[in-house]
C-alpha cells in the first residue's frame, strides 16, 4: 500500500491535462523558465487528488483539493500570489484551533479568508468523476 499525488489542469473548455508534479515544482521555483504558453494570460483551475495504491496501482482516491493558478501573458506562474493564497488557506484551517481566545470578539478579520477563496474552486459532480476516473487510470488525458 502507497500513496500517489496526481495533480490535473482544467481548461477553460473543460479539458483535462495531467500536470506533472514536477513540472509544478520547477514552475513554482522558477516561473520564467518553465512555462505553459496554452494557459497564457489566464486563471487556470487545477485538481490535485491522492490516490491510494494497491500493488501500485491506484485503488481509490483518497484526498482531493482545488487550486487556481494565475499565469502572465507568457505562460509564467505567477507563484507569489499561489504561494499567498496557499498560506492564507492554511491560516483559515488553523484559526478555530488557535484562536479560541478570540470567541468574544464581534469584528471578524476575514482578509485569509478571501484570499484562500479567491485560489480555491469547487468542480460539478461530473466533473468530480471525471477527475476521480483520471486520477484511477481510468481515463486518459493529454499530459502536459
Amino acid at each position: 500500500m502507497g500513496l500517489s499525488c496526481r495533480r490535473f489542469l482544467i481548461a477553460h473548455d473543460g479539458t483535462l491535462f495531467r500536470f506533472a508534479n514536477t513540472k509544478f515544482d520547477r514552475m513554482l521555483r522558477d516561473p520564467a523558465a518553465h512555462r505553459l504558453p496554452l494557459f497564457k494570460g489566464q486563471r487556470v483551475r487545477m485538481a490535485e487528488v491522492m490516490v491510494e495504491l494497491f500493488n501500485r496501482h491506484p485503488a481509490r482516491v483518497v484526498r482531493k483539493t482545488f487550486a487556481v493558478l494565475t499565469m502572465d501573458e507568457e505562460g509564467r506562474l505567477d507563484s507569489g500570489r499561489f504561494s499567498k493564497q496557499e498560506f492564507a488557506l492554511a491560516e483559515t484551517a488553523m484559526a478555530p484551533a488557535l484562536g479560541a481566545s478570540r470567541a468574544k470578539e464581534t469584528v471578524v478579520d476575514a482578509a485569509a479568508r478571501f484570499v484562500a477563496h479567491g485560489g480555491s474552486w469547487t468542480p460539478s459532480r461530473t466533473l468530480a468523476r471525471i477527475i476521480d476516473q483520471a486520477a484511477l487510470g481510468r481515463l486518459k488525458c493529454r499530459q502536459l
